[in-house]
């Protein structure tokens, strides 16, 4: 979907350019207005429910189906196929709520005049038939429900800030009305306007991963959002679970999660959630053949990229999961004990890391290699009491698993 806002002033030039330049276009083909018409019809998609510019768009497609109606030497029931042409865009237009509705409503009563249309008895006001009156109240009401946000963007035209928060508002409100196309065109507006707030960003793409979930529009909205606001891991993360939810290939998550770590995030944390949500969508893809080997180089890479500066819950929470999985999916004791056995050797001070050990043995039923664990790590000093609290949870573990023997062994130590 091209661009909105400033860019309705680029589908004009464009529209007219393929006018010009483009020969079936300037010979009135039939090729040549078929194609004419469907660049109209995108550009009327893609701007044409701006509510301050919109109308520039139905203005030109009414324009050129006005002049093929001029130079229309055809028979009766061509030339009226074309009128019937002109009057549809009018009653199209007329049903959209857009700054200009009067003046497109008078516009409309003059071409009637002009095209020999008397007063139809049947309608409300001179000749606009009833149904297209109706449209266009609507039309006026929602028009005027939505002035204010339109002035209060004009008035704080100077003030990104300000800007921001009317937008915020103004999208709260559309949204109301849950009007998809409607809040789209204005999430468009917004972001043209504030390329890299992350707060636009980040309300767009949920917007668009709650309601519209079509895959063309997510990848394109995502990779402008990550392009504009790189720093911005959430958005990156989001971008990773709309891909898979859409069923996007393997290479594609993995090309947007390589992009992702190479950008410049605050924290260590921020790039951790990125590896996590890699290695989630590698397990998820687990049953469609994937190889398990994919899951362990992520975590080696996270772990060799991330270690030396993550803080001690993030890193148990690293290898704690990279052994979950080795044991479950790669069903491979042995590396899931090498991940602890790693962890120890570059935090073997840390009591945590000797529970979480521990901790997976126990879980597997490994008593004979729990036991072994703690007679490793009951006289290393611990910080404040926790040498303590590693005797006490021997003394625990041989209470539950070990036999008499065993148990005195723990007291006595």
């Amino acid at each position: 979907m091209i661009m909105l806002l400033q860019n309705i002033k680029l589908w004009r030039d464009y529209l007219d350019y393929v006018e010009e330049h483009d020969q079936s276009v300037s010979q009135c083909s039939q090729s040549g207005l078929s194609k004419m018409r469907d660049l109209y019809e995108r550009a009327i998609t893609a701007g044409g429910l701006h509510v301050t510019e919109g109308s520039k768009l139905w203005e030109a497609y009414r324009e050129y189906e006005m002049a093929i109606l001029t130079i229309n030497d055809g028979n009766d029931e061509e030339k009226a196929k074309q009128v019937q042409r002109v009057r549809a865009l009018f009653h199209r237009q007329l049903s959209v709520p857009l700054a200009d509705i009067e003046s497109t409503l008078a516009a409309y009563k003059s071409w009637e005049a002009e095209e020999g249309n008397t007063r139809d008895p049947d309608s409300q006001v001179d000749d606009v038939p009833p149904n297209v009156l109706s449209a266009y109240k609507k039309a006026s009401e929602m028009y005027n429900a939505r002035k204010q946000y339109e002035d209060e963007l004009s008035d704080a035209a100077e003030s990104e800030a300000n800007k921001l928060q009317v937008f915020l508002k103004y999208i709260k409100f559309e949204e109301s009305f849950g009007d998809p196309a409607r809040v789209q065109v204005l999430y468009e507006r917004a972001v043209s306007e504030l390329p890299v707030s992350s707060d636009l960003w980040m309300g767009y793409t949920s917007y668009l991963d709650r309601t519209l979930k079509v895959p063309a529009i997510l990848k394109s909205v995502y990779h402008r959002a990550t392009r504009n606001c790189t720093w911005v891991s959430d958005l990156w993360v989001h971008y990773l679970l709309s891909l898979e939810r859409i069923r996007a290939s393997e290479d594609e998550l993995r090309h947007v999660f390589e992009l992702a770590i190479q950008c410049s995030f605050p924290s260590m944390n921020e790039y951790l959630n990125i590896y996590l949500t890699r290695v989630d969508s590698l397990r998820r893809g687990m049953p469609t053949g994937l190889d398990f080997e994919l899951i362990r180089q992520t975590f080696v890479d996270a772990a060799e990229f991330l270690s030396p500066q993550l803080g001690i819950e993030e890193l148990l929470l690293l290898h704690a999961y990279w052994a979950k999985l080795e044991c479950n999916i790669g069903k491979d004791i042995a590396a899931a004990r090498a991940v602890w056995e790693n962890a120890l050797k570059k935090s073997g001070c840390v009591l945590e890391v000797w529970q979480h050990y521990i901790s997976m043995e126990i879980e597997m039923g490994h008593t004979h290699e729990a036991r072994s664990l703690y007679k490793r790590c009951y006289s290393k000093k611990f910080a404040g009491s926790g040498s303590e609290a590693v005797c006490h949870a021997w003394i625990r573990f041989e209470r539950e698993h070990g036999t008499l023997d065993d148990y005195d062994l723990a007291i006595k130590k």
